[in-house]
Parts: C-alpha cells; sequence; structure tokens
C-alpha cells in the first residue's frame, strides 16, 4: 500500500464529515445563545451606565475603545444600547412564542381529540387566520393599544400561533390510531385521562420545536413593528427603534448606529434558527432541509 492510498484511507470519508457539519453548528449555536444571554443578563449589571444618558459632546462618535459600538446621534453609547434592546426582544420573543404555543396547542388538541365538526371549524379558523398577511394584521393589533411590550406580545402570539395548532392537531390524529390509545379506550378511560396520560407527553418534544421556532419570527416582528413606531415605547431601547433612529444618522456617514443593531437581529435568529435544525433533524431525518424562517 503507498502512502498516498494510506492517506486516503486515513482521511475521514465526506459521509463522516457531512455528519459532524450539523454537530459543529449546533455547538456554535448554542455558544452564541449562551454568549448573548450572559451580556443581556451580566452587563447591566456590571457597567453602571444608563442607556438614555445623553452627552452631545460625545455625539455621532465612531468605535473606539471607549465605545466599541459608537455612539449615535446624541452621544448615547450603542453597545450598552444594543443590549438593553437586545434583551427585551428576547424576552418579548420569548413570552410571545410561549403564549403562542400555548394558544396553537389548545386549537390543536381540541381539534384532533375531539373531530367532527369542531374539527372541521378550528381548522377553517386557522386557514382564515393563515390567509391575513401577519405583519399588518399585527399592526391592526398594536394600533388598538398603546406601544407597549404586552401588546407587542398579544399581536405576535395571535398571528403565529396557527403552526403550533397544525403541528398538535397533525400529532393528535397520528396518536388517536395508536394501539395503546385503542387500549385505554378500552379500559374505559375517560377522553380528557387520554390526553393528558398519553397526547400531552407524546405532544411534549413537538410543542418544544414549535415553541423554538417561534421565537426568531417573534424577535423579527417585534422589530419590525419597533421599526414602524408601532411597538415599543420610544423611551425604551429596542433594536427596532435604535435601527429607525439610525436611518437619520446614515446620511452623516454614522453606519455604525444601524449596522450593530441589525446584527444582533440576525445573529441570535440565526442561531436559534440552527438549534431547532438540529434538534429536528436529530428527532426525525425525513424532516432534514424543511425548516426555513
Amino acid at each position: 500500500m503507498t502512502i498516498t492510498q494510506s492517506w486516503r484511507r486515513a482521511r475521514p470519508g465526506r459521509s463522516a464529515r457531512r455528519a459532524r457539519g450539523p454537530a459543529r453548528r449546533h455547538r456554535l449555536a448554542i455558544g452564541t445563545l449562551a454568549v448573548l444571554v450572559l451580556a443581556v443578563v451580566l452587563v447591566p449589571l456590571i457597567v453602571r451606565l444608563d442607556q438614555q444618558l445623553v452627552d452631545l459632546r460625545a455625539a455621532g462618535l465612531p468605535p473606539s475603545f471607549a465605545h466599541p459600538f459608537g455612539t449615535d446621534e446624541v452621544g448615547r453609547d450603542v453597545l450598552i444600547r444594543c443590549i438593553y434592546g437586545l434583551r427585551v426582544s428576547l424576552v418579548v420573543g420569548l413570552v410571545a412564542a410561549i403564549a403562542g404555543a400555548t394558544i396553537g396547542a389548545l386549537v390543536g388538541l381540541v381539534a384532533g381529540a375531539v373531530g367532527g365538526l369542531a374539527d372541521r371549524v378550528l381548522m377553517r379558523v386557522v386557514d382564515g387566520f393563515n390567509s391575513l398577511p401577519h405583519l399588518l394584521f399585527g399592526v391592526f393589533i398594536v394600533a388598538l393599544f398603546a406601544p407597549s411590550p404586552t401588546a407587542v406580545i398579544v399581536s405576535v402570539a395571535v398571528t403565529h400561533w396557527t403552526t403550533a395548532a397544525r403541528i398538535v392537531r397533525s400529532e393528535v390524529l397520528s396518536l388517536r390510531g395508536r394501539p395503546f390509545v385503542d387500549a385505554a379506550i378500552s379500559g374505559g378511560s375517560g377522553r380528557l385521562r387520554i390526553v393528558a396520560r398519553h397526547f400531552l407527553p407524546n405532544l411534549a418534544p413537538q410543542l418544544l420545536l414549535a415553541t423554538v421556532l417561534m421565537i426568531p419570527h417573534a424577535i423579527w416582528h417585534e422589530t419590525a413593528l419597533s421599526f414602524l413606531g408601532l411597538g415599543l415605547p420610544a423611551h425604551l431601547a429596542s433594536l427596532g427603534n435604535m435601527i429607525n433612529d439610525g436611518q437619520r444618522s446614515l446620511l452623516a456617514g454614522d453606519w455604525w448606529s444601524s449596522l450593530f443593531p441589525g446584527l444582533l437581529i440576525l445573529v441570535p435568529t440565526l442561531a436559534v434558527s440552527a438549534l431547532a435544525q438540529y434538534v429536528r433533524d436529530r428527532a426525525n431525518p425525513r424532516w432534514r432541509s424543511e425548516l426555513v424562517l
């Protein structure tokens, strides 16, 4: 055997390298999310700076050691405001995703477990919500209230619950034909007992995945509403508000006022998407490459 043949045999095959690719993305996604979460939790406790502190003498400074992300048009530190804005986006996105998944789970459970007329009516309601443009419908909902995190959470939850409802309904319909459900029915178990003991434990992984997948959508939805001036109040540091404010600075060449908030929107959504895709592929390889934002 020649040296070249030995080297080729020792090298990992293409399939092995391809299998390690998702694992690397999974570790990178977890590491990125861990860094971001630690930043939004620890930095406000360590660095005692007011996110709304105005210093006109330091207005429009480019990134430097003193201000790694520069300052905005009124002298506020962009890095500190980005961290506060990311914390707001992550909290709003997580709460909205949990609320939307809960609504969808209840609708899907009723539709799948009861069936018949209830299933047909609820699925037509789901189709009706899916036919509406999410952003425009969200703008309509938020416009009914004063700008606040609660209004944004309600808007995101009301416009994003349909995906979880379809997932839960499909899984319940699949579980209804399983032998252990037939055995439970033969043993005299009621519908609520079957839902609690057989449906919910088997639905937990799908609900967790649906919730994780909803978080990036919720973050983008909140950012879009804040960018339009309909999301969070102006006095709260929000990534959408910062990008909106940074538009005025772009003409003066202050690119950092919009660039860094935009990156902090993109990075966590890509990390959550990569993590969810890895979990989904491990749970069922047939779903590979079906995950899209």
